[in-house]
């Protein structure tokens, strides 16, 4: 049998004390099946006294993460402190730079830092494996990567932070408002005590960016996606959605067009019926569409110690089966120098339509008004209807819903802009893209 991989873990939260103890548990087994045995040989986080509920005697304890990459006796740095700057930069760059193969669950960093990251990786011969930082325990950088490699993949998109999931889902089962539901996820620990990151998309955004440049071949361009979290999902957008035939749900989707490659994240209406609608709480689902292939969906945990930590350790056993002078792959599928610059696609017709909910005051001629600013604008309408409670009050303000056909964003700007001049809207309208999807 081959000499023991050696590795040095830098983290230990719930992921990294899930992979000391998997790692401890199942020594024999993974020996097994690698060929070689897997050794823990070093550490770093910050508190030492701590208790993980894992051993971590006869492994060398480091202070600081950077002098471990840089310093200890290892084979495999597995970086799982996140953040995309120090120290976990300058860690996994030291570990590259000398050589050392990489594991992390890091999504922001690879977002900000990933293609230099990977041509350090090339340059001294060392991986950069990440199948942890997008939807946890699913295996789809894998399966872009390497599985599915001569397709000509045309779309990648689904639900990818569990947070966002968990809190329309029960939003929608339970009749309860955002903010109810973000503190009921905050308490199971589903929610940061600052949830914006999660919230407001940008957690969705990194993992987009990098499913991008896996599928078609890019640099990854994380600045450049449009982005719109769900904060202000409310529950009558919810209830109304579902009177429509449709569940709302955050969604990242990368698509190739004719004039670049589009990337947006957005609250989403998705048909009852389909599979990716009936994927709810924490869970998340990757789809991608390709030529040769067609359409693969990928459902699975997309967070929590164990999910993670088993993705981490996938990453882990392929560089132990790997052996001396083969050929790497690369990080991001194809050489760091030959991805493509990323060029944005022009805004285009949407072809699923949107949903449009306005509050109105009860005047005559509003409905008819809104009507002709829509018409003005050539958006043609799938439906338009007034919801109101039996026996409200008359005095107060009604609501509009409106579903059109294809359409583009602008289009659909101009309109409201419109609108808003009137000055019988109360609050601010509400816009949800609709996905209509011919097979889910």
């Amino acid at each position: 049998m081959a000499d023991a991989l050696k590795i040095g873990i830098a983290g230990l939260g719930t992921v990294g004390a899930s992979l000391v103890r998997i790692l401890q548990d199942r020594h024999e087994t993974m020996a097994t099946t690698c060929g070689r045995a897997i050794e823990i040989t070093a550490v770093a986080a910050r508190d030492r006294s701590k208790d993980r509920g894992v051993k971590l005697t006869g492994i060398a304890w480091f202070e600081d993460a950077v002098s471990l990459a840089s310093e200890a006796d290892i084979d495999v740095f597995v970086e799982l402190m996140g953040g995309a700057g120090d120290p976990a930069y300058s860690c996994v760059k030291a570990a590259l730079t000398r050589g050392v193969h990489v594991v992390t669950a890091n999504k922001a960093l690879l977002a900000a830092h990933g293609i230099e990251l990977a041509e350090i990786a090339e340059q001294h011969g060392a991986l950069l494996n990440y199948e942890a930082a997008v939807a946890g325990g699913i295996p789809v950088i894998k399966a872009l990567r390497e599985s599915m490699t001569g397709n000509t993949i045309s779309r990648v998109y689904g639900i990818m932070n569990g947070t966002c999931n968990y809190i329309l889902t029960k939003m929608e089962k339970e009749g309860l408002s955002f903010e109810e539901c973000l503190k009921e996820a905050q308490r199971l620990g589903y929610a940061e005590a600052d949830p914006a990151f999660d919230i407001e998309g940008n957690d969705t955004a990194h993992k987009l960016s990098i499913l991008t440049s896996l599928a078609f071949g890019t640099a990854i361009a994380a600045d450049d996606i449009y982005l719109e979290g769900i904060t202000n999902i409310s529950i009558e957008d919810i209830q109304a959605a579902s009177d429509l035939g449709y569940r709302i749900k955050l969604l990242g989707v990368a698509q190739r067009t004719d004039s670049g490659i589009e990337q947006r994240v957005h609250p989403t209406m998705v048909p009852h019926d389909t599979v990716i609608a009936q994927v709810d709480g924490v869970t998340n689902a990757v789809a991608i569409e390709s030529d040769i292939l067609g359409e693969l969906l990928m459902v699975g945990p997309g967070a929590g110690g164990d999910a993670t930590a088993s993705a981490v350790l996938g990453d882990i056993a392929d560089i132990a089966k790997s052996r001396p002078g083969a050929q790497h792959v690369p990080a991001f599928g194809r050489p760091a120098k030959a991805l493509l610059p990323y060029k944005r696609a022009r805004m285009q017709s949407h072809e699923g339509g949107y949903f449009i909910r306005l509050k109105v005051v009860d005047r005559t001629g509003v409905f008819a008004n809104v009507a002709k600013h829509m018409a003005e604008n050539d958006i043609s309408l799938e439906s338009i209807m007034q919801h109101s409670k039996h026996y409200a009050d008359p005095a107060e303000p009604k609501t509009i819903i409106l579903v059109t056909h294809a359409t583009s964003e602008a289009s659909v700007r101009k309109a409201i802009v419109s609108i808003k001049g009137e000055g019988y809207l109360v609050g601010e309208p509400q816009v949800i893209r609709i996905e209509r999807p011919k097979a889910w």
